[in-house]
């Protein structure tokens, strides 16, 4: 099948996700001054602290910085257009900030689509704008009303946060996440790698594999965007089923250089209906 990344098509979503890991110098800063803590002794420590506190050692997101950014362009047909990871040479966290606003300004303002992009990466990405002085009116718009800002938490038209979409905007909890929502419909969901160990990653420079597992987040993101579309009654199963091969297929002429996407096809599943 031939590649839908021609540049001129329409893009009308960005299904993203973003990879984090803690500003260590800003840890050490704020956490533990006087201490003199190095930057990894003291995120080690924080998380330390975290996992006794909360029982979990997630490090809150206004101490990080994105240091992975995957967008998947696709077109009003709901066609898979296109797979990048910006700055995927040198994972700078203005840079891939800086470039993800241009293009969502570049594409006209496309609806961003997220599972819990509400209450990370969304904010994550607002942080970043503040802390490198990058502006982003069109996302604030603050001259308009409140439900029509993009920002505004209803306004799925700018932005459709899956996980929100699935729970009734936070009425119930979705245990399981990305990966059982993925696994749902036959799709790999987490593979080798997971959230909690990106900060190890990052700190062994071992960038490519964040990415990576960046990219397969984002697959899964789409596959689900899709069926939710399908439960909204903007597509058919039919529509849904067919469009999915075609990404097969787009994803397997790509594989034999992206080892990451090789193995998102290796544990590839079919979704099964009930009635076939």
């Amino acid at each position: 099948m031939a590649a839908r990344s021609n540049p001129g098509r329409k893009v009308a979503a960005i299904v993203f996700d973003i990879e984090s890991a803690a500003d260590s110098d800003l840890v050490s800063r704020l956490q533990y001054p006087g201490e003199g803590l190095s930057a990894a002794e003291a995120v080690s420590r924080y998380r330390a602290d975290l996992l006794e506190a909360n029982g979990r050692d997630f490090i809150p997101y206004t101490f990080q910085l994105p240091i992975s950014l995957v967008v998947a362009t696709i077109g009003p047909d709901f066609r898979l257009l296109n797979l990048v990871a910006l700055d995927e040479e040198q994972s700078r966290p203005h840079e891939i900030v800086r470039q993800f606003w241009e293009g969502w300004e570049r594409y006209d303002r496309p609806t961003l689509v997220t599972f819990n992009g509400r209450g990370f990466d969304l904010p994550l990405l607002e942080l970043a704008c503040f802390r490198y002085g990058i502006p982003i009116p069109d996302w604030f718009a603050e001259d308009r009303r409140s439900f029509d800002q993009p920002r505004n938490r209803y306004n799925t038209a700018a932005h459709l946060d899956l996980q929100e979409w699935l729970t009734n905007s936070g009425a119930s909890r979705f245990n399981g996440g990305l990966s059982l929502a993925a696994s749902l419909i036959g799709k790999p969901g987490k593979l080798d790698v997971a959230g909690h160990m990106v900060q190890e990653l990052w700190e062994a420079g071992r960038q490519r594999e964040i990415h990576d597992y960046c990219r397969a987040d984002v697959l899964d993101t789409y596959f689900i965007f899709l069926r939710s579309r399908v439960v909204a009654g903007v597509l058919s199963l039919a529509e849904e089923q067919a469009i999915i091969e075609e990404t097969r297929e787009w994803l397997e002429a790509r594989a034999e250089n992206s080892p990451a996407l090789r193995k998102y096809l290796d544990a590839w599943g079919d979704w099964r209906s009930p009635w076939a």
